[in-house]
């Protein structure tokens, strides 16, 4: 059996009180103190996040763009110097190979984001893919990136640092910000559905700048958090997960991201047929949130059902910690998606009834 993988943060994992497990070959914290708190903390006041496990590979070269156009389904060239773009790589099928965020450096240099689990898999395709006049680089290794998240982050965060942080909007990166002196990239993105920031840096860095940050957060609340409440944070906001809400087999049209896929580009772009046929003619499956009746807790992969028919499965599911409710995202025939349909949910070989529901379960206040 292979090691597990361990970012540059693990050595602190046990100062913090953290309980880790097995998530895509890496050896990560599920939780410091309990999902529920931990979570709490990041729709009241902040949580700190390791997500160095995330991958980051290196776009330059003069054609950077043609490249980025081809391989992902957004439109890279409406992206300004300092801004970031949710996007996609596509099978020709339609099918994901991942979902990505796109950062512009300059018109020659990009940064790309990628899943853990995915990191060998993308970076293979990438290559797979290139053209001449671009070359990558895989920089994971040598990256940290922490996540501060949280009505509180910007105020934490900007304790450490003299860069106006008011001033970088969202999905918008300032480069070469000292936070704490270290250099780092700074985004104002995240995966929780609330506001904050994702900071990058140089991996050796990384155990200074997340005993700062908890040091700089503490009077204001901030807690060090795990996957578990960057699961249950992410799924009431409706961001979907690679293996779960998006896969091969499951296409950014059915997972409900259909702005990101720009069917219309005048690039051509790997998948943009199937992609450009499913929205004509509508997918045939698409991604809903349910409600439990019944009690039982809907859980990845339990059937959903009309009547006799089998019309789909939960992808995630659990007792979302915000709503007190039984809440689920499921991937269904289209023709059951309507708002407050009746649907069956088998639960340890029951049928439970639950219904259709607006989502996201959870949006964030305007201030």
């Amino acid at each position: 059996m292979s090691e597990l993988k361990r970012t540059p943060l693990y050595a602190s994992y046990a100062k913090y009180g953290a309980k880790t497990i097995d998530f895509g070959g890496w050896d990560l914290p599920v939780q410091f103190s309990s999902i529920t708190q931990e979570h709490e903390a990041v729709r009241t006041k902040a949580g700190l996040f390791d997500v160095s496990h995330m991958g980051e590979v290196d776009v330059k070269g003069e054609n950077a763009l043609a490249y980025l156009q081809y391989v992902t389904t957004n439109d890279v060239s409406k992206l300004a110097v300092g801004q970031a773009q949710y996007s996609v790589l596509c099978y020709p099928d339609g099918g994901v190979v991942d979902d990505l965020l796109v950062y512009k450096h300059a018109d020659d240099h990009y940064l790309l984001v990628i899943n853990a689990g995915n990191i060998d898999k993308d970076v293979a395709w990438l290559t797979e893919h290139l053209i001449d006049g671009v070359v990558i680089e895989n920089i994971s290794a040598q990256t940290a990136q922490i996540a501060i998240q949280g009505p509180l982050a910007e105020s934490i965060l900007q304790k450490l640092t003299d860069t106006d942080l008011s001033q970088i909007g969202f999905f918008r990166f300032q480069d070469n910000v000292l936070v704490d002196g270290i250099p780092t990239l700074v985004s104002r993105t995240g995966y929780t559905g609330e506001d904050g920031f994702e900071v990058y840096l140089p991996a050796e860095s990384a155990e200074q700048l997340w005993d700062r940050l908890l040091e700089a957060g503490k009077e204001d609340g901030l807690v060090p958090c795990g996957l578990g409440a960057r699961d249950t944070l992410r799924f009431e906001a409706k961001l979907p997960l690679y293996g779960q809400e998006l896969s091969q087999t499951i296409s950014p049209l059915e997972a409900g991201i259909g702005f990101a896929v720009k069917v219309d580009k005048e690039t051509p772009f790997i998948g943009q047929e199937a992609l450009k046929k499913q929205k004509e003619n509508g997918p045939a499956r698409k991604l809903i949130g349910i409600e439990m009746i019944d009690r039982g807790i809907p859980r990845t992969h339990y059937p959903v059902y009309v009547g006799e028919e089998l019309i789909g499965e939960v992808t995630t599911g659990t007792q979302s910690p915000t709503l007190k409710k039984n809440v689920g995202l499921a991937l269904v025939k289209s023709e059951y998606t309507a708002l407050g349909t009746e649907v069956e949910v088998e639960i340890r070989g029951k049928r439970l009834k639950a219904q259709v529901v607006a989502t996201p379960f959870y949006k964030r206040p305007k201030n």
